[in-house]
């Protein structure tokens, strides 16, 4: 059985890409795709897709948080199945915490705010067909959440349950969980505009209702209570929300700015791949994705 393993350097600031050919020297199926710097876990994903050539992907984490022997579990489920795409579940959150807490909300509340239906809890180990590679290198997001797009995508994914090992701290902060959280939501979803918009007329009834009522009481009591203290609680109250209303729209009209401009999701320095003196020959979606620079 042929193959090949492609390694792709974001912006490494260790020796990761020494590392890598140093095995190149030793078999000539390591590749590697060497990029200009950090651009981001999922696009340096997406990158490294786009130089894959064999009929079956496997894609795994460098890390091997996630066992490389899944492959053979997958490989077992996509024969006696019709899937396109074997994955893999979590079978329960080692976090601890505040960190367990966030991650469950997150997942509730993404799957339930999502256009598609996403699965929660994904790891990326996952088998793909050439066919389920090829379409979702289609897809032409500028901003990537990849559990997003993988579901957008389509076709038979079947989810497989198995456990995430943990070797140690994990490197995103609360900072990068909040964002993250605010990026996925705002880039497969409307709703929360939805929300604001039935919010706002919400509190037009309200208001509406409110002023009938001390219409009311002035025309038939002429008394009206000391109301200082809950006018300025309404007046603070009704700006902050006026305020989240224009940051959620704000963050709509910066993800459109960004898709619109079309820029490549990465650039690519080097590629290293092939025997030596060869030449490379990216799939016709790697030629979008990046500025590909070919080395022997």
């Amino acid at each position: 059985m042929s193959f090949e393993i492609i390694f792709v350097n974001d912006g490494s600031p260790d020796r990761s890409a020494e590392l890598v050919l140093r095995l190149r020297e030793k078999d000539p199926r390591v590749s590697l795709v060497d990029l200009s710097r950090n651009f981001g876990h999922h696009k340096a994903i997406l990158t490294g897709l786009s130089f894959a050539q064999g009929e079956l992907v496997y894609l795994l984490d460098v890390d091997l948080e996630e066992p490389p022997e899944l492959l053979q579990t997958f490989y077992d489920k996509m024969q006696t199945t019709d899937a396109d795409v074997v994955y893999g579940v979590r079978e329960k959150r080692e976090d601890k915490g505040t960190t367990k807490l966030f991650a469950t909300l997150y997942w509730k509340i993404f799957t339930w705010l999502a256009n598609v239906p996403i699965q929660g809890n994904q790891l990326v180990a996952r088998l793909m067909t050439k066919k389920f590679v090829s379409n979702l290198l289609e897809l032409k997001d500028q901003e990537v959440f990849l559990p997003g797009l993988w579901a957008h995508t389509g076709f038979e994914q079947i989810p497989v349950t198995c456990r995430k090992l943990s070797k140690g701290e994990s490197t995103y902060t609360f900072r990068k969980r909040m964002a993250q959280m605010v990026d996925s939501i705002t880039s497969f979803s409307s709703k929360p505009l939805f929300l604001i918009f039935n919010l706002g007329i919400f509190i037009a009834f309200v208001s509406a209702c409110a002023g009938a009522y001390l219409i009311f009481r002035r025309v038939f009591y002429d008394n009206f209570l000391d109301g200082w203290p809950s006018l300025m609680v309404a007046i603070w109250f009704l700006g902050g929300l006026t305020l989240f209303a224009l940051g959620t729209i704000g963050i709509y009209l910066a993800k459109t700015y960004n898709e619109v401009k079309q820029r490549p999701l990465t650039i690519v320095k080097a590629v290293y791949k092939g025997k030596r003196h060869s030449t490379l020959e990216p799939t016709p979606s790697s030629t979008k994705l990046a500025n590909n620079k070919q080395l022997s």
